[in-house]
């Protein structure tokens, strides 16, 4: 233990700066320009906690005592995290509420409680409007960032309206809600909201059947699996001036970088992303990286943007993988604060949260400096 911390002059004085930080807080009255949310899933108070001690120990230091770039931030609130149907929510039913403002249901993505699991012809009527939909029909350039596959429940959930969170291709729809004219969540990305940049993974749902995958072409597990015989990332691009695709991170970062680019689509993997933990450092953006891609080409919009950010700490815990979900929760630190440096604080309005806690505690009595693991 650093011997400074054994004299009651060392927190006094981190109390009183803490103190004089709080009463210099002016709050903004000006309308924000831009607005990045981000998103951790499954990002809770005991993940937040071994977040600070891993980001702390990866520095050489004991850990509790480091500050994650959210900790700056100047106000703070919990939420209530539940469906309108079940007492512990999934990431459907909350993007319906952090995103469109409305409490919908277990599953359901973009609709109010109204709609029915499952049942296609629920859906017209029920639906309800994302703020990034809101933001590009005011003008601003829209984006969406995950380590998870763009058509995920978080990421949909800023541009879908679907009774099923896990139809994601024609494919994995029902006979009955292709009949009844429903379309699946990869055809509403490229078709319901005009997207000027989507990051993350999903490749598989957006081609044919059959369609080999430009990083696995010998394993057919991953080819494209649509059956109505749509490219829609092919569709995406003869729709738009100034876009292009990229599946790998040297074209991602060229693509920024070059600024007659307007629109961008990177797909990186055929399902989710991988962990930041093992992730082809080469062939795959970091969520640093991509963050950086994103606010770069959308900040070429003179009326500013909208921009979601998420990161995939929820499917560690859901596999018990806490060294997986940490180190992505430390990328997710690292994602905040690039996006702090990269934009202007009285023009941007950002926002971190979490959908919803996760079954991660950690305990004991254990000596400070401890690995987390």
């Amino acid at each position: 233990v650093p011997a400074e911390e054994e004299k009651p002059s060392f927190w006094n004085k981190q109390a009183a700066a803490a103190i004089e930080a709080s009463f210099k807080i002016q709050p903004r009255i000006s309308q924000a320009k831009n607005l990045i949310l981000f998103l951790g899933d499954g990002f809770g108070i005991p993940t937040i906690t071994a977040t600070r001690i891993l980001k702390g120990q990866e520095q050489g230091k004991l850990g509790p005592e480091t500050p994650l770039a959210l900790d700056a931030f100047p106000y703070v609130a919990l939420s209530k995290t539940y469906n309108v149907d079940r007492q512990v929510p999934d990431s459907a039913g909350t993007a319906t509420a952090y995103l469109c403002g409305v409490k919908g249901n277990y599953e359901m993505v973009g609709l109010s409680a109204a709609a029915r699991h499952s049942q296609c012809n629920t859906t017209a009527g029920n639906e309800v409007i994302s703020v990034l939909e809101r933001a590009r029909k005011a003008g601003k350039a829209v984006g969406i960032v995950t380590t998870t596959r763009v058509q995920h429940a978080s990421p949909s959930g800023t541009y879908a309206h679907v009774v099923n969170r896990n139809w994601y291709a024609d494919a994995s729809m029902p006979a009955d809600a292709l009949h009844q004219g429903c379309k699946d969540i990869a055809w509403q990305l490229v078709h319901n909201v005009d997207i000027n940049v989507i990051l993350g993974g999903g490749r598989k749902y957006m081609t044919p059947v059959g369609t080999q995958d430009p990083e696995y072409p010998t394993y057919s597990t991953e080819n494209g699996m649509r059956k109505d015989g749509n490219n829609l990332i092919d569709m995406w691009l003869e729709a738009r001036l100034g876009a292009r695709y990229v599946w790998n991170r040297t074209e991602m970062l060229a693509a920024a970088a070059d600024p007659s680019v307007n629109y961008l689509m990177g797909l990186f993997e055929p399902v989710d992303m991988k962990y930041n933990l093992v992730r082809n450092t080469t062939l795959d953006p970091s969520l640093t990286e991509m963050t950086e891609a994103a606010i770069t080409i959308l900040s070429r919009n003179p009326n500013g943007f909208y921009l979601f950010v998420e990161v995939k700490i929820d499917h560690g815990h859901h596999d018990g993988a806490a060294h997986k979900a940490l180190t992505e929760a430390v990328e997710f630190d690292r994602a905040i604060e690039r996006a702090g440096t990269l934009t202007d604080e009285a023009q941007t309005l950002t926002v971190v949260t979490a959908d919803h806690s996760h079954v991660f505690s950690f305990g004991g009595y254990t000596l400070r400096g401890s690995s987390i693991f």
